[in-house]
């Protein structure tokens, strides 16, 4: 009636079919079920072995009819009891064991996880609507963890170990992951993954979802369509990518692009799109290729517009200088809490690159720059909001000036209900923003 009996421990018949039945995903999380699977992997791979042939090699559906057969012949040994849907879901871990990214696989084919988190072998966390979640599965053990890693790591050439504990990387169908391992890792090995949207929103998704206010979408839309150049802020997890890439929808067909990232996360629909991707140093020691190094390589590609994922370090100086001389249209993302805090970040990026200069020549730089900053949050209740969007309209003294049009208010506090507001209705850029009627007053 219920899961696995016979031998190593396993629980006899008799005691199983008197034992309330558990939900078939929460058997996943049992030591019991955990050496079943492991026993069936084992057994499969022997007889493929055997045979000459390999996981890889056989088909899809020639390797579910062999996990169905090993399964089966488990079965009638007296090996596991299980019921129908017990029988499906062990046929479809192990197939996932051989074949693909273990208890990962799952998580990477539910369209409502947007983020995977690992912490060991046993707690796996999965993130839905922007709040995070534990999952009823696991890894073995610490080895069965570590060879699923290695499994991410070794078809792109890197290498994690303990001379090298952690390593960015990125899947096949373009999710990002990050790996640290001990000894680094104190609680054994972590794993997180930002999974890659096959689809990214539109603007009409974004008012739907309350990301942001039928007026913010006409006045961005208009922003990018006029090449005013667009930061984006926000904390990690904000939707900043998600925006960049739903923007970027706004650019025309004929204008040639160059995205630089970490890890290619963006989508643009254009046709005439060149995408450029950092690289670390790598095992055969090839060298790394910076951002920096990218952005100026891309100023020599002849650009209308450059892209920059996120602006993490030196390549600010770049950026910055673009955006100044003729790539109008530009847009990157940063990590800052408020414009004024982005603004200040970049200002010590620029410090970092060994620029020398007083404080005003930065900042009136920097203003010269950057034409219209879109602050982003994560909520406390996991939804995702537009909070600000503001254009720069110079310097007052030494500090910033700033227009804010749009503004997202909490309330009450930490609750992630509110309501967006219009707080100027004359745009600083207005005689450059093509096809903007204006807001509504509010």
């Amino acid at each position: 009636m219920s899961l696995l009996t016979g031998e190593e421990g396993f629980i006899p018949a008799r005691e199983v079919r008197t034992a309330p039945v558990a939900q078939p995903a929460a058997q996943r999380m049992s030591d019991i079920y955990q050496i079943a699977k492991a026993q069936t992997c084992a057994q499969l791979i022997e007889q493929l072995e055997a045979r000459g042939d390999t996981a890889e090699t056989l088909g899809p559906r020639a390797l579910r009819e062999e996990i169905e057969q090993v399964v089966a012949s488990r079965s009638r040994r007296g090996q596991m009891a299980l019921n129908s849907a017990e029988r499906l879901l062990l046929i479809e871990d192990v197939e996932d064991e051989v074949a693909g990214m273990g208890p990962l696989a799952p998580l990477l084919r539910d369209p409502g996880v947007d983020d995977i988190i690992v912490n060991g072998p046993g707690h796996i966390y999965a993130e839905r609507g922007g709040l995070l979640e534990k999952v009823e599965t696991r890894f073995r053990d610490d080895a069965h963890l570590m060879n699923i890693i290695q499994r991410i790591v070794g078809p792109i050439g890197r290498r994690v170990d303990e001379a090298s504990p952690y390593v960015d990387a990125r899947l096949a169908d373009g999710s990002r992951v990050n790996i640290v391992i001990p000894p680094v890792a104190l609680d054994g090995p972590t794993l997180s993954i930002r999974k890659f949207r096959l689809q990214s929103m539109t603007i009409e998704d974004c008012v739907s979802a309350q990301m942001m206010s039928a007026d913010m979408a006409a006045y961005l839309s208009a922003a990018v369509r006029s090449r005013l150049n667009i930061l984006i802020c926000g904390g990690t997890g904000a939707g900043k990518t998600t925006l960049l890439n739903m923007l970027s929808t706004f650019i025309g067909d004929r204008e040639r692009l160059i995205t630089i990232e970490d890890a290619a996360e963006l989508q643009l629909r254009q046709s005439h799109v060149v995408r450029l991707e950092t690289r670390p140093p790598t095992v055969d020691g090839s060298r790394e290729v910076s951002s920096r190094e990218l952005v100026r390589n891309a100023l020599r590609m002849r650009p209308d517009r450059i892209i920059l994922g996120e602006v993490r370090g030196v390549e600010a100086v770049e950026m910055l200088q673009a955006m100044s001389t003729g790539h109008d249209g530009s847009m990157a993302t940063l990590h800052g809490n408020s414009p004024r805090d982005a603004f200040a970040r970049l200002e010590m990026l620029l410090g970092f690159a060994g620029v020398q200069s007083d404080v005003r020549a930065i900042r009136r730089f920097i203003a010269n720059s950057v034409h219209v900053v879109v602050q982003l949050q994560r909520l406390s209740n996991g939804s995702r909001r537009v909070m600000s969007v503001s254009e720069v309209t110079g310097l007052e003294g030494d500090a910033y000036s700033l227009n804010e049009l749009f503004a997202f208010q909490e309330q009450p506090a930490l609750s992630g209900t509110g309501e967006f507001r219009t707080l100027s209705l004359r745009p600083f850029f207005a005689g450059r923003l093509r096809d903007y009627r204006g807001a509504r007053p509010c």
